[in-house]
């Protein structure tokens, strides 16, 4: 493997790592559910589906949806706020065995109100509200920096609106740090920023891991092992 390829196979490591963090932050502050305030998760990486997976396991069998979202740089013309609540309230309501008595009424009630029209971003918010304020929802939206950032306030602060009226709402968001500041501004006091970045017993464990994989053993000696451990994981963090 190239020396490019490793850097990059080592950042992705330790981003996993931080990662799955947060999805266990997330998911150990639903334990005393429900609680007065939800809350968010702001996750300085761009890997969303470690974090799907880990809350899809930790929630098996419980009355709990996992939804997700992936903004894309190149249809980010045609992922707007509207479509992307859509695809999460879809996610949820397909995910349902039985849509509860209560949420039904209360759907079909925005129903009427929509009038036989495409539902209006107000609308989606006020379906998500209704849902959410009843069964517990993890809400993972993946690179939120691809986003326009018309859009991405519109998001920001619809999902403000759907924490207000839920105490099972939980939000991992992923992103470039920019989008922090937008974030802790619009959902103050809510927010837990994780920033990922190399860690440097990850680095190493990662390290040993090829080293163990080296198909050249007999080119090896304790102290070039030494070496490799002592210095990468100090280039790494520096870059």
């Amino acid at each position: 493997m190239k020396w490019e390829e490793q850097v990059k196979a080592i950042r992705q490591f330790s981003s996993a790592m931080g990662i799955l963090e947060s999805a266990r932050h997330l998911s150990g502050n639903m334990e005393h559910y429900p609680r007065k305030e939800s809350e968010s998760v702001l996750t300085m990486g761009t890997d969303s589906s470690l974090v799907v997976d880990r809350l899809c396991d930790q929630t098996r069998g419980q009355n709990t949806a996992v939804t997700c979202f992936y903004f894309d740089f190149g249809a980010r013309k045609e992922q707007t706020a509207t479509s992307m609540l859509g695809s999460l309230l879809k996610q949820v309501i397909s995910g349902m065995e039985r849509v509860p008595e209560e949420i039904s009424r209360g759907l079909q009630k925005q129903k009427r109100v929509v009038s036989g029209r495409k539902p209006q971003l107000i609308d989606i918010v006020k379906i998500l509200q209704l849902i959410t304020s009843s069964l517990r929802t993890f809400m993972v939206i993946d690179a939120l920096d691809e986003c326009t950032a018309v859009q991405r306030f519109r998001l920001l602060d619809s999902l403000k609106e759907i924490l207000d009226k839920s105490s099972g709402a939980r939000i991992l968001v992923t992103g470039r740090p920019h989008v922090r500041a937008e974030i802790e501004m619009r959902h103050a006091g809510r927010v837990t920023c994780v920033s990922v970045g190399p860690a440097t017993d990850d680095i190493i464990n990662f390290l040993r891991v090829r080293l163990s994989e080296d198909e050249t053993p007999d080119a090896m000696d304790e102290r070039l092992e030494a070496d490799i451990l002592d210095k990468i994981p100090g280039s790494i963090s520096d870059m």
